[in-house]
């Protein structure tokens, strides 16, 4: 019988951590001489970096100084209602829930995570966005937080709530599936024909682990796939919009803010 292989043995699922988010922070505070304080409660995982390189050329991005992370800044921004934190450049499933863990014993509520991705069944010419409602877990974080099985989910109640406002915005918004993998520059013929048999519109690196760390942590997360290319198979790919999509993205996480605190206040 083949040996079950690291990712996947002895995880015990139930029990502490020994290593806590909370501990670290307040090292890194100590060292930093900073001050313990609240971060904004909305918070953006923006991979590409995209919408923070134009905010901060705008001069709408400022540094915050409530984050104690040693591994990156948190810039604030104010856009429509929102006072919302945004960190640029986070790539990959292990780094998106790193990141996910200070985030929410820092202040934050409610994350949101939107990256480009490449088109697995198409919606229609890129760029347009998708709401991930489920991602393939071909990653290795997210073995770490749940038992292993194909999908992890997003909270079906927050995925129609963001599909009801941002449906109203104008720009071309899906639903579905996507592939989590921590390999791009393995995403074979093979695999991606599986993939779209299965009926999964995009690739990209975090949902799944980021919805395996939502549903363990009980936490309000929302993954987006800017669905701008196709693997480059062809000249031209690559191509997300005005300000390099920056501007689009802003209108869908105010819209998905939007959702959430519509949530907020029924629940109360």
């Amino acid at each position: 019988m083949p040996d079950i292989p690291p990712i996947l043995a002895d995880k015990e699922f139930a029990a502490p951590s020994v290593f806590e988010p909370a501990n670290l922070l307040r090292e890194a505070r100590r060292q930093k001489g900073l001050a313990e304080a609240n971060i904004p409660e909305i918070c953006v995982l923006d991979p590409d970096g995209d919408i923070l390189r134009v905010l901060r050329r705008e001069g709408r991005a400022s540094l915050s100084p409530a984050w104690a992370c040693y591994h990156t800044d948190l810039f604030e921004f104010v856009h429509g209602p929102e006072h919302v934190g945004i960190i640029g450049c986070a790539v990959g499933a292990s780094f998106a829930v790193l990141l996910a863990e200070q985030l929410f014993v820092s202040g934050c509520r409610f994350l949101i995570s939107i990256t480009s991705a490449g088109q697995i069944v198409a919606q229609g010419p890129p760029p347009y966005f998708v709401v991930i409602e489920r991602a393939l877990r071909d990653e290795g974080t997210s073995y770490h937080y749940l038992p292993p099985t194909e999908f992890a989910a997003a909270d079906p109640v927050l995925v129609d709530a963001a599909m009801r406002v941002l449906g109203k915005s104008g720009l071309p918004i899906y639903r579905g599936g996507s592939w989590t993998t921590d390999a791009p520059f393995r995403e074979t013929a093979a695999a991606i024909e599986r993939c779209r048999a299965r009926g999964i519109l995009a690739v990209e690196m975090e949902a799944a682990a980021l919805y395996a760390f939502a549903q363990v942590r009980q936490k309000r997360v929302l993954c987006l796939a800017h669905v701008t290319n196709q693997m480059a198979v062809t000249g031209g790919d690559f191509e997300k919009g005005e300000a390099d999509g920056a501007y689009a993205s802003l209108r869908v996480i105010s819209g998905v803010a939007r959702a959430w605190r519509e949530l907020e206040r029924g629940s109360e």
